[in-house]
């Protein structure tokens, strides 16, 4: 009987996958199971199929990236990194936008089973991966990035987010601010509860009771800040302060302020998730939490890339520390009331 990869990872006493990734002389494989492997395809004269091996290498240079919202410019910072360092590695990408919908990014997960990718990289429409079974039961690698996955392991890349929107709320709560608004994601997912999360301790600290005729959570989309805004800015007694969760809800809180005539921060402060390019350039200059989302995307991949070539290394959780960046949009409440 011909001798077959199952038989070399027997003998070398590791994983099948493990055996076809030191053939195709993938990085990342500790030296001493380089050797065991090579050794059991000496020892058993073991002769890879030329066939086999081109389908191998034609699927396994496919690194899928499923996103909840490519125009979400978050994202296209993330895509970038990852596409950057899948393109150093010979490696191509199969991008996927799920407009938050849990049904589209099952289509999706089996898109990526059909096209036999190498891995994936997720950043998940909900908190729960019950879609992401189907790829680890096939032996495909995950790394979730942004959004944790709550019930399961996996690898994972994300940023501090109860931290990093404490220090966006205390600097608010330092200047006087008492009625500060929230405008955040879903709850569903892990960014919108921890930077609730965020926003609660901070308000705490400050002794300052929650009230939740202040806060808004939903879709993280411009359409959804601009009607949590108006909403907000529409109530009898309206917050003098706003925290926004991500550069999308920025966008739509700010539409909502300028069409009523409002100036910041004459009117209002602003505090706000994410530092685009546009925010340091508007007037006033806008105070933001800047995440390192192109390190997070490279960090994704590097982590992914392990993960094949190590399926049974342990998992990985890289959390990362935002920077708060304190520009003009906010004003002390003594000068607000004074106006």
């Amino acid at each position: 009987m011909a001798v077959g990869i199952k038989d070399v990872a027997l003998k070398a006493g590791v994983s099948s996958a493990t055996v076809s990734r030191v053939l195709a002389q993938k990085p990342y494989i500790r030296e001493s199971v380089r050797h065991r492997v090579l050794k059991a395809v000496k020892e058993l004269g073991y002769q890879p199929s030329r066939v086999a091996r081109s389908l191998r290498v034609r699927t396994s240079q496919i690194i899928g990236i499923i996103i909840p919202d490519i125009q979400n410019f978050f994202y296209t910072s993330l895509v970038r990194a990852i596409e950057d360092q899948a393109y150093a590695h010979k490696y191509t990408v199969f991008l996927c936008n799920t407009d938050e919908d849990p049904h589209k990014e099952a289509l999706y997960i089996d898109l990526m089973l059909a096209e036999q990718v190498a891995g994936v990289i997720i950043a998940p429409a909900r908190e729960t991966g019950s879609s992401l079974r189907k790829l680890l039961a096939m032996n495909i690698p995950v790394v979730a990035v942004d959004r944790r996955i709550t019930d399961m392991d996996l690898d994972l890349v994300v940023l501090n987010n109860v931290a990093a929107s404490y220090e966006l709320v205390a600097h608010l709560v330092k200047q006087g601010h008492r009625r500060i608004a929230a405008i955040l994601g879903s709850f569903e997912m892990t960014t919108g509860q921890m930077r609730f999360e965020g926003y609660k301790a901070a308000l705490a600290e400050g002794g300052i009771d929650l009230d939740p005729t202040l806060i808004r959570s939903g879709p993280p989309k411009e359409e959804f800040g601009y009607q949590g805004a108006s909403e907000l800015l529409d109530l009898p007694e309206p917050p003098t302060a706003f925290f926004t969760g991500n550069n999308m809800l920025t966008i739509g809180a700010l539409r909502a302020i300028h069409e009523r005539g409002l100036a910041i921060p004459r009117d209002l402060s602003l505090v706000a998730f994410d530092d685009l390019d546009w925010m340091s350039l508007i007037s006033p200059k806008l105070t933001v939490i800047a995440q390192p989302t192109y390190e997070m995307g490279k960090r994704s991949f590097d982590l992914l890339l392990k993960r094949i070539s190590e399926p049974d290394h342990p998992f990985e959780q890289i959390i990362f520390k935002a920077e708060l960046k304190i520009r003009e949009s906010t004003w002390p409440l003594e000068i607000f009331e004074r106006r």
